[in-house]
């Protein structure tokens, strides 16, 4: 557990028997909103767009249910406060299809694609904390690497909501390395490819 975490987080895979718990964390905020379910990265774009937003829930209480869950949800004081998507790169269609986020090489990668940490729990290092312990899944189901792809904030603070993919320094300080620019920007931001090497066979990536 990091210093600057309360030794009351708890970080679990989102597996059917918490799908309560996720919908807390990304179900829309009001009676019949439309929401991400955090699959924009997880479908091809067009696929997405296409999708509404009922069955965009249905697609992901699939995922739930499917080996490997499709991220990690972080509980404090036994609440649902946070969740980072993280899967094998190729699961991840938009990601796949990307003509601005390039893959480096033929290594069969993990990736960790968002954060999403509720109000209330942030600036408390929640996101590193579930980063951290997303390369501990990617690396226990073999995964050989773990991806990111992070805005570059050159020190400056930046909103949430920019910083749903990380930022470059949560990356560095859990350990990543920078291997790529990008051609991707979020606000106007420069993203960059930031990988934490495993050591697994990537024999279920």
């Amino acid at each position: 557990m990091r210093a600057d975490v309360a030794a009351d987080v708890r970080i679990h895979p989102a597996t059917p028997q918490r799908w309560d718990d996720l919908r807390v964390l990304l179900a829309p905020r009001s009676e019949g909103g439309e929401a991400c379910w955090c699959l924009a990265w997880r479908l091809p774009s067009g696929e997405f767009g296409r999708l509404p937003g009922a069955d965009r829930e249905d697609r992901l209480h699939e995922l739930v249910a499917a080996d490997p869950p499709p991220g990690l949800i972080a509980y404090v004081d036994g609440e649902p406060a946070g969740w980072c998507n993280v899967g094998p790169r190729s699961a991840m269609g938009r990601l796949v299809r990307s003509t601005t986020i390039h893959p480096v090489d033929d290594l069969p990668v993990w990736s960790v694609v968002c954060f999403v940490v509720r109000t209330g729990y942030r600036r408390r290092g929640l996101a590193e904390e579930l980063l951290h312990a997303a390369a501990d899944f990617a690396a226990a189901h073999g995964a050989p690497a773990l991806e990111g792809y992070p805005i570059e904030t050159g020190g400056a603070r930046v909103s949430t909501s920019l910083a749903y993919v990380g930022t470059s320094g949560m990356f560095e300080r859990a350990g990543f390395t920078r291997v790529a620019d990008t051609d991707a920007t979020s606000g106007r931001r420069p993203r960059c490819v930031m990988r934490r090497e495993l050591g697994g066979d990537a024999a279920q990536a």
